[in-house]
């Protein structure tokens, strides 16, 4: 057992490569999209509604489609069927999401300057927490959004949850989900620290290091 932890431990304090390095740089690059595109897109269409609703749900915001005028329309709807306005102040995540991605644009770069393989596999464990508490968040967000309504609502619904991905009816509308482009980049970033690890463990497992 001590010698198993003491391999371990001689592996964690391998300094990392140029490849790791160079895939860490790229990998914050890849974080700056979720600041300046959409993480989400929502589609909503009806009869009374043929071009569509849309909404664009970005790291710190919620915009809408017709210079902001569709979130004003879905918020009238909600009110009829007794279900909260949606606006940026109503989603917590708007405050911390731009600094949980900055702050690991920050970790990347320690790592990538400063790094072992300790400081790869940890900012790679703290990324795919980030990633999996933001997605619980968000549904989490989107099922309390369906699920406590007004019960004094103008309009009777049974609760609902709007689709995460892809397609779903509710009542007379088609809703459909997307993830953003700013989400794609935020997956290829975890796809990126996969390679950097991979690399990482090769390079410190050969003699040569190369």
């Amino acid at each position: 057992m001590r010698t198993f932890l003491e391999k371990i431990n001689r592996f964690m304090d391998l300094p990392l490569r140029s490849t790791p390095r160079a895939l860490l740089l790229f990998a914050f690059l890849l974080l700056l999209p979720a600041y300046f595109t959409p993480l989400y897109k929502m589609t909503m269409f009806a009869p009374q509604y043929p071009d569509g609703l849309r909404l664009d749900i970005w790291s710190y915001k919620l915009d809408g489609g017709n210079g902001g005028q569709d979130v004003k329309e879905v918020n009238v709807l909600n009110h009829y069927i007794g279900m909260r306005d949606i606006d940026t102040n109503a989603f917590g995540e708007f405050k911390w999401l731009p600094f949980a991605i900055g702050a690991m644009g920050l970790l990347f770069l320690r790592t990538a300057v400063l790094g072992k393989m300790a400081h790869l596999v940890d900012v790679s464990v703290m990324y795919v927490y980030f990633g999996l508490f933001s997605l619980w968040s968000f549904a989490h967000k989107m099922y309390v959004s369906g699920h406590e309504l007004d019960p004094k609502a103008a309009v009777k619904v049974a609760p609902f949850m709007p689709p995460m991905f892809g397609y779903k009816q509710l009542a007379n509308f088609e809703v459909h989900s997307y993830p953003g482009p700013g989400s794609y980049s935020l997956v290829l970033v975890a796809v990126v620290l996969v390679a950097a690890l991979y690399f990482a463990r090769r390079q410190g497992a050969s003699p040569n290091g190369s």
